[in-house]
């Protein structure tokens, strides 16, 4: 077929997006390599299970916050050459948000001091035999959220010195609300319908908000799970982020398919250093920060439900976190050996290569699907 010029320039301009990103990533790689090393940004076993499997001992001493070739990299070529007040600047602004969120996360938990919190009763019993009226007041206002963080504490391992899961639940649930507001009230009344393969557009007016917010916060926390081998985030990353250049090329969105495409390629350059030794780790700044982009680019071209496809080895993986959780409560046993899956299967034997490989086969198999069914 013959594709109008203009398309054909902006196929053009997101292969050129990719391919400087990759070189700008590989130019300052080595840099933020060395960086890292001299700082001991450096991963820490205390609060890691998982450098208890014996291949995995290896690992105690690799940098972490990797994911900063990505970040930085994506953020300033995006701010100087793909800069958009309608489509860009939100995306970039939630990615930064997460990633900070995660950087904070990562450096705490390496330079950071044990942090305690009061139960619901010891706050109770503080709040009868305190001195002050006032602490007293205080004390019983504060109950209600004293027994929401120890509720959602179920839903994280031992959080060590980082963020704790009920500090980075509120930030990720802004980051949702921001991305809700600029999808709801921005993007304009297309955007507050979902579109369905093979049935078509599905208006769901205002309960799109509470969908949008849903699925970046989880979709930022299922990438962070699957952040476990050397090369696994980022190899399932790149043909998912591939997949949202290509179809943000094919609804015309210019700017977001740019965007995508530079995310692919820091993606291959961050990869290349991340395979098997890796000289260093995505980090929570990387992994949730990207998980929230992939979300919201998906979202941003209404591609709701192929995004459940285009994430699906990030989405199984968080999900056998939850089934593992509930497996401890209900049955009071595990499901797994150990979740997420990914350690699973490392634990029956398979090889951290041969459970890499065959999952970016797998999450392969699901993006080509995913680009099908939103073709349709």
């Amino acid at each position: 077929m013959d594709l109008p010029l203009n398309a054909i320039r902006d196929l053009t301009s997101a292969i050129g997006f990719a391919l400087i990103s990759a070189l700008v990533s590989f130019a300052w790689a080595p840099f933020l390599i060395n960086f890292l090393y001299k700082h001991k940004i450096i991963r820490q076993s205390k609060y890691d299970p998982t450098l208890s499997i014996e291949s995995r001992k290896d690992k105690a001493n690799v940098p972490v916050m990797g994911g900063l070739l990505i970040i930085v990299t994506v953020a300033v070529l995006t701010v100087l050459f793909n800069w958009s007040r309608t489509y860009t600047w939100v995306p970039i602004g939630v990615m930064l948000l997460s990633a900070a969120l995660g950087g904070v996360d990562d450096l705490l938990n390496i330079f950071g001091t044990k942090r305690r919190f009061r139960s619901v009763a010891q706050t109770v019993t503080l709040a009868k035999v305190h001195k002050s009226g006032w602490v007293r007041f205080y004390l019983w206002l504060t109950i209600p959220w004293v027994a929401f963080r120890r509720a959602v504490s179920v839903l994280g391992s031992n959080p060590g010195t980082g963020v704790h899961v009920h500090e980075k639940l509120l930030l990720q649930f802004a980051a949702g609300g921001m991305t809700a507001w600029w999808i709801f009230w921005k993007l304009g009344e297309r955007w507050q319908s979902i579109d369905i393969p093979f049935a078509g557009a599905v208006d769901i007016s205002w309960l799109i908000v509470p969908l949008i917010i849903f699925l970046v916060v989880f979709t930022a926390n299922a990438v962070n799970i699957a952040d476990g081998m050397d090369g696994l985030a980022g190899g399932m990353l790149i043909p998912t982020f591939a997949a949202l250049s290509a179809l943000s090329w094919f609804s015309g969105s210019r700017e977001l398919a740019l965007l995508n495409a530079t995310i692919v390629g820091s993606l291959i350059a961050y990869t290349y250093f991340n395979i098997k030794p890796a000289r260093f780790q995505m980090g929570d700044v990387g992994s949730l920060g990207l998980g929230a982009l992939l979300a919201i680019n998906a979202i941003a071209i209404n591609q709701f439900i192929p995004l459940l496809l285009l994430g699906f080895m990030f989405y199984v993986e968080a999900c056998t976190v939850l089934i593992q959780l509930a497996g401890r409560v209900i049955l009071g046993r595990r499901v797994f050996k150990m979740a997420p899956i990914h350690h699973h299967f490392e634990l029956k034997g398979w090889s951290e290569e041969k459970t890499i490989m065959r999952f970016w086969i797998v999450h392969l198999v699901f993006v080509i699907l995913g680009v099908w069914l939103a073709l349709h």
